[in-house]
């Protein structure tokens, strides 16, 4: 009998993919775990949360893209093989029997993701990377039976792949580093679904020019210009999609909502008992991974349709605001001199009538587009290593000097975020009331900036 990580499907099977064309698995266990129940959720929860009441199309799913970021470990795996084995090439060249803890780490990367994911993390403390390595080593799932089946102790392997301690550094950095996998088939998803052209790059071209290395994954010099292609990709998605102000809005409404429903239970349980049963684990902060994994963004939005009819009015009219997109507008401020304007600015909320607490936040984004290892700041960062022909490296910003304008620049914004009425009073009940208020607090707001 053909040992079952051996064990190859008697016809290949294809998942058609808009961004891949086909994705194709060959191994028996890379099948067995798409169709267990823990990654079979993931269908069930969208890449980009808030993000698609921003952009209508991007209705994609974590499902989808951890398919994408298999299909790409998997043609890594190929071209390594095919051209940089150990056999080939020698000590540095890839050994494929790392072929199946790299394609298994690569397909269960996000399965512990939660609905709506970062916010939900935030509110309930809940740690997605952490329990993804649970998934995957918890003898309860069925991920951990398929995984187990291939050898005893291959759970965990695959797990420290997540974890970044797997001992060989080209698994990792496949999956895990500037740029990877998963970066690669997000970076393009994303674009794709949100019709955003700048967020595209040539995959073709940089897994033409990819290859190993003893300590790690490293790129041809000749492919230079592809790699700094990617990075600026990565740049704009950041700036355009991934913190737009919308989004941002609609996740700090989220975000109040669910505070909201956490404030509420400590004061009167018995209501979310009626209607909202799956989430009182997270409410009283006594969950489950088998509670964990019966949540997904449809049971969140059933949830706050159910609470838009409640008799607190402050849950009643997040839900609302949130079901029904009605986002926190925003302005840009700066942080090191208007601090002091904000609790200005809360003050006259508040005297409007909303409460700050629930209808005000200040929201900062910030990324690297690119980063280089620096031993001092404390941080570990994989650095993007070019290859030259008598096979020595060199850092990529210190030969691209467009790489090297933007490397260590911090990108992004400080936001403070309030009530649309309170810059478009006519929607107000309380305009004639109020409308010195809102003209003080209008006149703060110029441009989409505080002044």
């Amino acid at each position: 009998m053909i040992p079952y990580r051996e064990q190859l499907l008697p016809l290949e099977k294809v998942f058609r993919d808009p961004v891949h064309n086909y994705i194709h698995v060959q191994h028996q266990v890379i099948l067995d775990l798409i169709n267990s129940k823990e990654f079979q959720r993931l269908r069930r929860i969208k890449q980009l949360g808030t993000n698609s009441f921003t952009f209508h199309g991007a209705e994609h799913s974590r499902f989808a893209h951890s398919l994408g970021v298999y299909e790409i470990a998997r043609r890594i795996c190929d071209i390594f093989a095919r051209n940089y084995s150990v056999e080939k090439i020698g000590p540095g060249g890839w050994d494929d029997q790392e072929r199946l803890v790299t394609l298994c780490a690569a397909l269960l990367h996000d399965v512990g993701h939660g609905p709506f994911s970062h916010t939900f993390e935030h509110i309930f403390h809940t740690d997605h990377e952490a329990i993804t390595v649970e998934i995957i080593t918890s003898p309860e799932t069925e991920v951990f039976q398929i995984l187990n089946r291939v050898a005893p102790g291959f759970p965990e392997q695959v797990a420290s792949v997540i974890t970044h301690d797997y001992p060989n550094p080209q698994v990792v950095q496949m999956i895990s580093s500037q740029i990877d996998a998963d970066r690669m088939d997000y970076l393009l998803r994303d674009a794709y679904f949100t019709g955003t052209e700048y967020g595209t790059f040539d995959l073709t071209r940089i897994l033409r020019v990819i290859r190993p290395y003893a300590g790690g994954i490293a790129f041809s010099y000749s492919g230079m210009h592809a790699v700094e292609d990617y990075i600026v990709s990565r740049y704009q998605m950041y700036v355009q999609v991934y913190f737009h102000k919308v989004s941002r809005g609609m996740e700090v409404m989220l975000e109040h909502l669910l505070d909201r429903a956490h404030e509420l239970y400590r004061e009167t349980p018995e209501i979310f008992a009626l209607h909202s049963q799956l989430l009182i684990p997270f409410l009283a902060e006594e969950f489950t991974l088998e509670d964990y994994l019966k949540l997904d963004d449809g049971v969140l939005t059933t949830y706050f349709i159910q609470w838009a009819d409640e008799q607190d009015l402050l849950l009643s009219d997040l839900a609302k605001r949130w079901l029904y997109r009605k986002p926190l507008k925003s302005a840009t401020f700066d942080e090191e001199h208007q601090w002091p304007l904000i609790e200005t600015l809360q003050d006259l909320v508040e005297e409007v009538g909303f409460d700050p607490n629930y209808y005000t936040a200040v929201n900062s984004s910030y990324d690297l587009p690119y980063d280089f290892y620096r031993p001092k700041s404390g941080v570990h960062r994989t650095q993007i290593e070019l290859q030259q022909n008598d096979g020595s490296l060199v850092e990529l910003s210190k030969v691209s000097q467009l790489v090297a304008a933007i490397a260590g620049q911090k990108t992004g914004d400080h936001r403070f975020y309030f009530p649309k009425e309170m810059v478009d009073p006519t929607s107000s009940n309380n305009y004639d009331l109020f409308s010195e208020t809102y003209q003080a607090f209008a006149a703060h707001i110029h441009n989409g900036a505080l002044v």
